[in-house]
């Protein structure tokens, strides 16, 4: 009986170091980042467009008579946003850099356009829309993008002058602290902070000295106690984050949030077949589409998501690691910090381990003004993927194969 035992286990073993190796071929492969990137943003993509028809149709019922009429919004966008996408996978990066401060005085311009009255539209007590004729957009979502390619332009512009920690503040601090403060005029506190957030990873990257973020991360929670204070619905919000039990009027979204996610088990209760949408949860397929997802795709599915917003953030950190130029090390990073602590937080205020803030899910919720800049970012990645030296040539090998090219035939024919 002991030596069946000792087989079983040397069995296992090999199983499990058989498993382990191939995983690590598997990573180790050149292309294994565009992969990664491109299967992960593609699924979270497709269970967007999912959750958004499911979430959506009972709100989408009542207020057009068209169950469907939000998702057809939101299909409008993707339309939009693929091609876009695909030509940010082809965009040299030299352009991309020559654009940097282009796109970052064209976030300021747009952002200041929103304090024009006429202009500028309020929503849940933040006027953070702009209406431009018949479109209304969200200039916060695409001042996420600009200042991530412009910040990582400055900071590889400047990489032989970071060891000065004036060259890592500045312009940098300065030009991400005017955007935050125009967002701040709009009370929008939740981009505030996400802000705030992708500048900390960003001079973290750099090389920052650890008491500096001590002393920003003081004055970020010191600016965010003071713009909550400023507002009696900011204030409400976050005593019932505090207090639970004032469960019945700010706190009646996290409470129907947790109540979907306890309800929908392991499994769901499938898709489609969630009561919280009926009414009770306020913004279930913008802000608390998560817990319409738990709801119908039970702790699995929720685990799935998170997980896949994992797989980018690992494909993007090792891009980061692996690349040998500093604005693709920069933006890479930039952008995971972006989408990965805005899914934190999303998930946290569905948790209610955070208070509500207003952050929507990245590629999951609705709205074309967070979908386009967050594909688009996305599609910068696997651009820089699939130029990386080894990946681009194995991708030249492939293309090559599939043209039905071949190499001249170096035999000869003798008569």
């Amino acid at each position: 009986m002991a030596t069946v035992s000792q087989e079983g286990d040397a069995s296992g073993l090999r199983v499990r170091e058989s498993v382990t190796a191939r995983v690590r071929a598997a990573l180790d492969h050149p292309l294994s980042s565009y992969y990664l990137l491109l299967g992960a943003s593609s699924l979270l993509l497709v269970i967007g467009l999912i959750m958004v028809t499911s979430s959506s149709s009972v709100f989408a019922y009542r207020t057009s008579g068209d169950s469907y009429s939000i998702v057809k919004r939101q299909l409008m966008w993707v339309v939009i946003a693929l091609p876009l996408a695909w030509g940010a996978t082809r965009v040299p990066v030299a352009l991309v850099r020559k654009v940097a401060w282009l796109g970052f005085f064209l976030a300021v311009a747009l952002l200041a356009l929103v304090r024009i009255p006429g202009l500028g539209v309020e929503v849940n007590g933040n006027t953070n829309w702009l209406a431009l004729g018949p479109v209304t957009m969200q200039p916060s979502e695409v001042a996420k993008f600009a200042l991530v390619i412009w910040a990582a332009h400055m900071f590889a512009k400047k990489e032989h002058l970071l060891h000065q920690t004036s060259h890592l503040l500045i312009p940098v601090v300065p030009g991400i602290g005017l955007v935050t403060g125009l967002v701040v005029l709009g009370h929008d506190l939740g981009t505030a902070l996400v802000f705030g957030g992708i500048l900390m990873a960003l001079l973290w990257v750099v090389g920052l000295d650890w008491r500096y973020f001590v002393f920003g991360f003081t004055g970020l929670v010191a600016l965010a106690f003071l713009a909550a204070s400023t507002s009696l619905e900011r204030k409400e919000r976050l005593t019932s984050f505090v207090d639970p039990q004032h469960y019945h009027d700010n706190g009646w979204q996290p409470s129907h949030g947790l109540f979907a996610l306890a309800s929908g088990g392991w499994l769901g209760n499938g898709i489609g077949d969630s009561t919280q949408k009926w009414g009770d949860l306020p913004e279930a397929h913008t802000d608390f589409i998560f817990a319409v997802l738990g709801e119908e795709l039970g702790l699995v599915g929720t685990v799935l998501v998170v997980a896949l917003f994992g797989v980018i953030a690992f494909a993007g950190v090792r891009l980061a690691l692996q690349t040998e130029e500093p604005f693709v090390r920069y933006a890479s990073f930039g952008v995971v910090a972006w989408l990965l602590g805005q899914m934190i937080i999303n998930v946290g205020m569905v948790l209610a381990v955070l208070p509500v803030i207003g952050i929507p899910l990245p590629l999951i919720s609705y709205g074309g003004s967070a979908l386009v800049p967050s594909l688009v970012a996305l599609g910068l990645l696997v651009g820089f993927a699939r130029r990386e030296p080894e990946a681009a040539e194995l991708l030249e090998a492939r293309r090559t194969r599939t043209s039905g090219v071949s190499a001249p035939s170096t035999s000869s024919v003798t008569s």
